[in-house]
């Protein structure tokens, strides 16, 4: 690779055939020249750049972040028994911790706050990583260390992998590191991240693929195990829908139908709370009543239209009308994807197209999902997903002048 010019590029961090220790040169010039605010003999990678932007904002600097805080014994046993990462431990060693000696890495497993959970792999790394106190309970959000592989993937979230001075304390600068954020499949949330570290001379293209392929692998146990809790539900659930009258339907905690009765039957509705009525479309206004480890949705009085009143201006916010109403501020980012399904209309979009549709490209359908779910969970079930559109049902008007034709129910 020349020296000059510039570095930027997606993943991996280095390409096949690069001569490691010039670029590893190169990249300490970068970062010296950034952070001390002169001009760099090539530009850091997008990813890399936002990141160091974020921490100069925030006043951090490299020095700084060698301090490594560590969470005590007791708060890293609390963090373990509660992550859902615990039941996919099995998938991840079976994936990746097998091959870590031989390949002389570490892998590393943290919390969605960045806490350190589980450390394992090769011996020699695993001293080297000792004396940066990078082990369980280490806390290595991208705000305590700068930017490295699991705090910047989780504000990224996307796999993120670094490449010695590519690192914001200097102190890691011998390392590479690659990390990806394990998505809990029932909700779209981040649970946490997978990470692979060594020493900076040992990164390679493919520990990318590898990790994605253990997340994926990882993410799909989960979904497994969802589908099982659906199943035990549905059959727990038989004989109360068998009794109801009219039309109901049940929901695991996390709003995913588990079995109907009387209505199509959707994928998923808002999450349930106690004692807060929840809008349906199909039965109006319900309040959840509790069955096992759901909820029972059935009607409560009269069949309740939906309609949904968009204000994209400069201050965007949802009002979603039924038997009650309430209204949400939105966010821009939110405000966009709401207008770009008012113009989808029935037809909806997928998540890949969506995607080239906000960032103008495919690489963030991860991020849409994510901005999906919270979507739902603000607005409830006006939102249906494969593909993304209004629900059936939902009146849809927008009033800041770039109006969408009416969705009738």
């Amino acid at each position: 690779m020349s020296t000059t010019g510039s570095v930027r590029h997606r993943l991996p961090a280095v390409g096949s055939g690069v001569d490691l220790p010039r670029h590893a040169r190169l990249l300490s010039q970068v970062h010296e020249a950034v952070l001390s605010g002169r001009q760099p003999p090539a530009q850091p990678r997008d990813v890399v750049g936002r990141s160091w932007s974020r921490l100069q904002a925030d006043g951090i600097s490299p020095d700084r972040c060698e301090d490594v805080v560590l969470a005590d014994y007791a708060e890293v046993e609390a963090r373990r028994t509660r992550t859902s990462l615990r039941s996919v431990l099995p998938e991840l060693r079976n994936t990746l911790t097998l091959v870590a000696e031989d390949a002389n890495f570490i892998v590393v497993i943290a919390d969605a706050d960045g806490v350190v959970l589980w450390r394992e792999g090769a011996r020699g790394v695993r001293k080297a990583a000792d004396a940066l106190g990078f082990m369980e309970g280490a806390r290595v959000s991208e705000g305590a260390v700068g930017t490295n592989s699991i705090g910047t993937a989780l504000v990224e979230n996307a796999p993120v992998q670094l490449f010695s001075a590519e690192h914001y304390a200097r102190s890691h600068c011998g390392w590479s590191c690659t990390g990806s954020p394990v998505h809990d499949p029932r909700s779209g949330e981040v649970l946490g991240v997978v990470d692979i570290s060594g020493s900076a001379m040992s990164v390679h293209p493919t520990t990318v693929a590898l990790v994605q392929t253990a997340v994926r692998l990882a993410e799909a146990t989960l979904w497994q195990e969802h589908m099982i809790t659906l199943e035990k539900l549905r059959g727990h659930a038989a004989p109360v829908l068998g009794a109801t009258a009219g039309p109901a339907l049940v929901v695991d905690r996390h709003g995913w139908v588990a079995d109907a009765r009387g209505l199509a039957v959707p994928e998923r509705v808002a999450p349930p709370c106690p004692g807060t009525p929840l809008l349906v479309p199909g039965l109006g206004l319900c309040m959840p009543e509790p069955l096992g480890d759901g909820w029972l949705m059935r009607r409560g009085g009269r069949r309740t239209a939906i309609a949904v009143e968009l204000d994209l201006g400069d201050t965007p916010r949802a009002t979603v009308r039924g038997d009650t109403s309430w209204t949400r501020a939105l966010s821009p980012r939110h405000a966009q994807i709401l207008r770009l399904l008012t113009e989808t209309g029935s037809a909806g979009i997928d998540a890949a197209s969506l995607s080239v549709a906000m960032f103008g490209d495919r690489d963030h359908v991860v991020t849409v999902r994510a901005e999906i779910s919270r979507l739902r969970k603000s607005l409830g079930p006006v939102l249906s997903t494969h593909p993304y559109r209004f629900a059936d049902g939902v009146d849809v008007h927008v009033i800041d002048g770039a109006e969408a034709p009416d969705r009738g129910g």
